[in-house]
């Protein structure tokens, strides 16, 4: 059968969005692998599920290229937001929206009937070793000295509603199809990781670049900057409530640090098409 998609983009980290508010999609996790193809596939970090909620405006389910499922994504959740309004499915300027890592909160920036900016309230930064997971004898992971890699790395642990590892290091030094691997799969964290090289390269900015557990190194990684933001400020690089720019390999993000992460940014629409299932 033909099924429409929608390919957006937020900050680079693209994914192929499927309307299933009054269809269903059945085998997600294999199609994702089929689809995120770059040569044989439409080509993206994974597809997004957009769905019916009995408890928010719609629901996320979100499937990385492995064809395993993601708790959250921060990129993805946006151009949700954007889908939304743009279709007439949920006309509002604040939305909410279902995840596995619970409701997030939209602020939509229309322009003449389009979105192309929306901001997230992505919750509050867990720091707490149990909830990220990592297992490690401290009950926070805050510039921490582990052996990973062959080597010895000061790791700063987090959860956004997934577990990510920040790592304070020239992200351009790095074979990162080499290193991330070994932190994506390493023994102390049970569930797989996330892993950002960062750097501060201005008074309130940071570079980073991502490893994705799932994925691989993307363009961006939406909650990822939120962790490398909140990760900046737990090391006093910046003080809490201002707002920190993430330089990404695909964009900038706009992140503010307070008791709750708020992710800025932008979220296009690549193309739309039909695909044969």
């Amino acid at each position: 059968m033909l099924r429409r998609f929608v390919k957006m983009e937020g900050a680079g980290n693209d994914y192929i969005y499927f309307d299933c508010l009054r269809e269903q999609l059945f085998a997600p996790g294999p199609l994702a692998v089929r689809l995120s193809d770059r040569h044989k596939g439409i080509g993206g970090d994974g597809i997004v599920l957009i769905c019916p909620s009995e408890i928010a405006d719609a629901k996320m389910r979100m499937f990385n290229a492995d064809g395993s499922e993601g708790m959250m994504c921060g990129n993805a959740v946006r151009c949700v937001g954007k889908y939304l309004y743009e279709s007439g499915a949920v006309r509002k300027e604040e939305m909410t929206v279902e995840t596995r890592s619970g409701i997030k909160k939209l602020k939509l920036y229309p322009e003449g009937g389009r979105v192309f900016r929306v901001r997230a309230d992505m919750g509050a930064a867990v720091f707490d070793a149990e909830k990220v997971p990592v297992v490690l004898p401290v009950r926070q992971a805050v510039d921490h000295p582990v052996q990973i890699a062959g080597g010895t790395h000061r790791i700063t642990c987090v959860s956004m509603g997934n577990p990510h590892c920040v790592v304070f290091e020239d992200p351009d030094a790095l074979d990162l199809t080499k290193i991330g691997p070994l932190f994506e799969n390493a023994s102390i964290f049970p569930e797989r990781v996330n892993t950002e090289f960062v750097q501060k390269i201005g008074e309130r900015t940071l570079k980073m670049r991502v490893w994705e557990r799932g994925s691989g190194e993307t363009l961006a990684c939406g909650t990822g900057a939120c962790a490398a933001a909140a990760a900046a400020v737990a090391a006093g690089m910046f003080p809490r409530g201002v707002d920190i720019e993430v330089r990404l390999r695909g964009g900038t993000l706009t992140i503010n640090v307070g008791e709750s992460v708020f992710m800025t940014g932008e979220a296009r629409t690549v193309f739309t098409g039909e695909i044969e299932l």
